[in-house]
């Protein structure tokens, strides 16, 4: 059991130590210019990696702000993709699974917005053809991936996170997912924290 935990946890420590930090950076570029525009951001993903994208919404509408939240008349616009459970079944019957997030974005995407694309393998096809749809509009695409650095995510999307694994690993790859979602919520907490700090007093 020791061994067990030892060794995932070496494999965890690698990812980290080995992250895109360049890849990383140009989607935090890609974030802050969306905000500056009054755009949106799309996120999605399959499975545990629609969680993630559920869980990366709540901390990015909300948490980024939660020092000031009466501070900023403009936040971020972080929108699941789908919003509810009944539009993603009814893409899913009616039209078919591979229309689940592609359907949905033909309603909203605009220029100025920007989408996360969550997918371990990175070839899910209804990834795909959400990010094939947002490349079509100019819509600037993050793509977050794993396994194989040949994945069709990773060859389209515009700031490339992609972390090395096993095929077959999503404990490894979710959860380092996880982590950069996170840490991109830190990034802009203590950014728009320290913006604050630097309006000037007024003393009366």
């Amino acid at each position: 059991m020791k061994e067990f935990i030892k060794n995932f946890s070496e494999k965890v420590q690698t990812s980290l130590k080995n992250l895109p930090e360049e890849e990383i950076a140009k989607a935090l570029n890609i974030l802050e210019a969306a905000y500056e525009r009054d755009g949106r951001i799309y996120i999605f993903g399959n499975g545990g990696s629609m969680a993630l994208a559920t869980h990366w919404v709540c901390d990015f509408n909300k948490t980024v702000f939660s020092h000031n939240l009466d501070k900023h008349h403009r936040r971020f616009q972080a929108i699941r993709v789908p919003t509810t459970d009944e539009e993603l079944t009814a893409w899913a019957n009616d039209v078919g699974f591979d229309m689940v997030f592609v359907g949905p974005l033909k309603n909203y995407l605009q220029d100025g917005d920007a989408i996360i694309a969550i997918s371990s393998s990175g070839n899910s096809p209804n990834i795909i053809k959400a990010v094939e749809l947002a490349k079509e509009r100019k819509v600037s695409v993050i793509g977050i991936s794993g396994f194989e650095v040949s994945n069709k995510l990773n060859q389209l999307a515009d700031a490339k996170i992609f972390i090395p694994a096993e095929k077959g690993d999503y404990f490894l790859v979710e959860g380092i997912h996880g982590i950069i979602l996170h840490m991109m919520v830190r990034y802009f907490k203590d950014y728009f924290d320290h913006l604050i700090e630097r309006e000037p007093k007024n003393d009366f």
